[in-house]
């Protein structure tokens, strides 16, 4: 078995666009989730290996053959599922916790890590995925302030608008108010 990596797989879009291209190269996947392709062959040649990294690239991924760009995406990826593919966000999650678990890493290492080649901490990345997941239920416009804290874990609305106005500049509602929403988001693999 051969387990590929890729980076900038958010949804679940991604993981049709990818199994479908593997099935058009005849790499015929056993597996396909969030980051990850896990084929029956043993190995790839060259020319798949570079014919897949060109089909990726077009359809804006890339293969990650480092172990350390490896572990930030499986970091991203479980964020992104948490935050933007759950229900909701509990308050009491522990995001240490999750993460260690996850990766099979200690957090320390995982938060230094993450830390030194996103340029930000693992909280604020957290926070910022949030924010975005708040700007879409924002822009969808079906819950009202006090449910979009809830579901996305906030103690309180004035919580999450003190963090939304750290980031964006406007409150929630100013934001809504603006009709600037669609504007304002950002892709998932955008949020840094």
């Amino acid at each position: 078995m051969t387990h590929i990596y890729l980076k900038n797989m958010v949804c679940n879009r991604c993981i049709l666009a990818v199994q479908h291209l593997f099935e058009r190269l005849n790499l015929n996947p056993l597996k396909v989730t969030l980051g990850e392709v896990v084929l029956s062959t043993d190995t790839l040649t060259a020319e798949q290996v570079k014919q897949l990294d060109n089909e990726l690239h077009a359809l804006g991924f890339e293969r990650i053959d480092d172990r350390k760009a490896r572990l930030i995406e499986g970091i991203k990826n479980k964020i992104i599922q948490i935050i933007h593919h759950s229900d909701r966000v509990e308050r009491k999650h522990n995001w240490s916790d999750i993460l260690s678990e996850e990766m099979h890493y200690e957090y320390n290492y995982l938060s230094n890590l993450f830390s030194s080649v996103e340029g930000i901490t693992l909280e604020q990345y957290i926070i910022r995925q949030k924010i975005e997941r708040a700007k879409e239920l924002l822009f969808y416009d079906e819950l009202n302030l006090s449910e979009i804290a809830d579901r996305l874990g906030y103690s309180s609305v004035a919580h999450l608008s003190a963090q939304f106005k750290k980031i964006t500049g406007l409150t929630p509602s100013e934001m809504k108010k603006s009709r600037e929403l669609d504007t304002m988001r950002k892709p998932l693999d955008d949020v840094h």
